[in-house]
């Protein structure tokens, strides 16, 4: 595929989301996606078809993440994206709202490995990758109660996953699923839904 019918597909995929993508950070994403195309090949890095894009690969891929830009607060100091495989939503998302630490989270080493060259190839400022199971991150003492905002994709609701919000956020932090069918469902104490737009649900610690 060539450059340019990329840049074409997701210029056509962001307007259909009213979402208008600086020159500069389309650049940006387009080597993110021949990294992430070029590396698909060898491990399995996203489900979604990257050879051609899909419109459905371009929306999960790029779009969700440049969506939930408008959601989350205008200064972001510590963020944990949790399970980040191949780098969506965290990269993208970086890219058009960075955050002063974005923090990448897998336990799997050859995600890892990606992750880091994408962090390199992309001079992508603030971010850093941790290669650590989840729940011994969210065990940590040093991570309890520091992030502004925790991003974590097709999970279901359940109280482990509210268990896990409630000890990474701090007061005010937010929480952003992607992929994440909107339920009817008591939320624990502490824990509010903010915003809902399917695909995407917000949730805030209070």
């Amino acid at each position: 595929m060539s450059n340019q019918v990329f840049r074409e597909l997701l210029a056509r995929r962001a307007a259909d989301a009213n979402i208008t993508i600086r020159d500069d950070v389309a650049e940006q994403l387009e080597l993110y996606f021949e990294l992430l195309a070029h590396w698909n090949r060898r491990i399995n890095l996203t489900s979604v078809l990257l050879e051609p894009p899909t419109d459905q690969a371009i929306d999960r891929l790029f779009v969700e993440p440049l969506m939930a830009a408008s959601l989350i607060a205008q200064t972001v100091d510590v963020w944990f994206d949790l399970g980040s495989g191949g780098g969506s939503p965290a990269i993208p998302l970086q890219l058009v709202h960075p955050a002063n630490r974005l923090i990448m989270v897998d336990s799997r080493e050859r995600k890892v490995a990606f992750l880091r060259e994408a962090i390199r190839e992309l001079e992508l400022k603030g971010a850093e990758v941790r290669a650590v199971r989840i729940e011994a991150l969210a065990d940590d003492d040093r991570n309890i109660g520091t992030a502004d905002l925790v991003t974590v994709r097709a999970v279901r609701l359940s109280a482990p996953l509210f268990s896990l919000l409630d000890k990474l956020l701090r007061v005010g932090g937010q929480a952003i699923l992607f992929g994440t069918a909107p339920q009817t469902l008591t939320l624990p104490r502490g824990l509010d839904i903010q915003y809902v737009e399917p695909p995407l649900v917000a949730l805030r610690r209070s």
